[in-house]
């Protein structure tokens, strides 16, 4: 009997939210409702264990768990024994050092000998380390914040999204320490048996992104702009190209990475291209 593959994600959140798309992009169905703490997939050897975010790295190293989507924050501040599997591009935010917004600062400098409230005494710590600071920190669980209004610290350091609850709390954001997205996270013990199935999973995530990262796009255009505009529309080989019913004309289809979409498509025009058509790509196989 094949083994399921046990996935640790967080139980809610962001981070919950948009690993669980990922998992059913990928083709994995399960049901996850309300205040399941346990779903096993329907298609797929697979089962999922909805926990809290900072548990995760631990049942992960424990072998509860054979793999876990978390931060990288709460990756690296837990340092547990666990393997990097695969950074996954999204949940995107950042670690940084905030101070009351009417103080003065020119650097991290500014901190020397000062106190400063966290959640993340790992990183702080190794960062204060790398830049010859020292400074004295106060780990904290929750409301960091709030700290300096209450005579606990001088400045803090938390998770930044949009800024707007160091806003809020009277604070300005002034040094960014460490930058962080989603990442899976493996049991370093894992048996072939369940390895393979999670190679199954990557090849599927890796199809999944690339498609996320390009656009499908077809055009009409004469015959003897085919060559320029090839040379714009490389795609994963070369473009396709079909003869179209008025004689001398052509249409031709590719892909288009995303990043590079405008300019391309500016380009494209220049070249006679006409009747552009541009289209997501739900996966992408190479």
């Amino acid at each position: 009997m094949t083994q399921n593959l046990r996935i640790a994600v967080q139980k809610s959140g962001r981070l919950s939210e948009d690993s669980l798309n990922l998992f059913k992009e990928c083709g994995i169905k399960f049901d996850n409702g309300a205040g399941k703490l346990k779903a096993t997939s329907s298609n797929f050897p697979a089962e999922f264990l909805f926990l809290r975010d900072d548990d995760i790295p631990g049942y992960v190293e424990d072998g509860v768990a054979d793999i876990g989507i978390v931060g990288q924050n709460v990756h690296v501040e837990s340092n547990k024994n666990v393997s990097e599997v695969k950074l996954l591009g999204f949940s995107k935010c950042r670690l940084s050092i905030a101070i009351p917004r009417g103080d003065e600062y020119q650097g991290i400098e500014d901190l020397e000998g000062k106190d400063i409230a966290t959640s993340y005494p790992i990183i702080l710590g190794s960062y204060l380390k790398e830049h010859g600071v020292t400074s004295h920190i106060h780990e904290i669980s929750g409301s960091v914040e709030i700290a300096p209004s209450i005579g606990l610290a001088h400045a803090v350091c938390d998770i930044v999204s949009s800024g707007g609850t160091l806003l809020s709390n009277g604070l300005k954001e002034v040094e960014v320490i460490f930058r962080s997205e989603a990442i899976m996270i493996g049991c370093p013990t894992l048996s072939a048996e369940k390895q393979d199935i999670l190679n199954q999973i990557l090849f599927r995530i890796d199809a999944v992104q690339r498609a996320k990262n390009n656009k499908y796009v077809v055009l009409n255009t004469k015959n003897e702009n085919i060559e320029a505009i090839s040379k714009l529309l490389p795609g994963m080989q070369s473009p396709s190209i079909i003869p179209l019913a008025q004689a001398g004309w052509s249409a031709m289809s590719s892909v288009i990475n995303e990043n590079d979409f405008w300019q391309n498509i500016e380009k494209l025009r220049e070249a006679g291209a006409e009747g552009i058509l541009v289209m997501p790509i739900e996966k992408m196989i190479y």
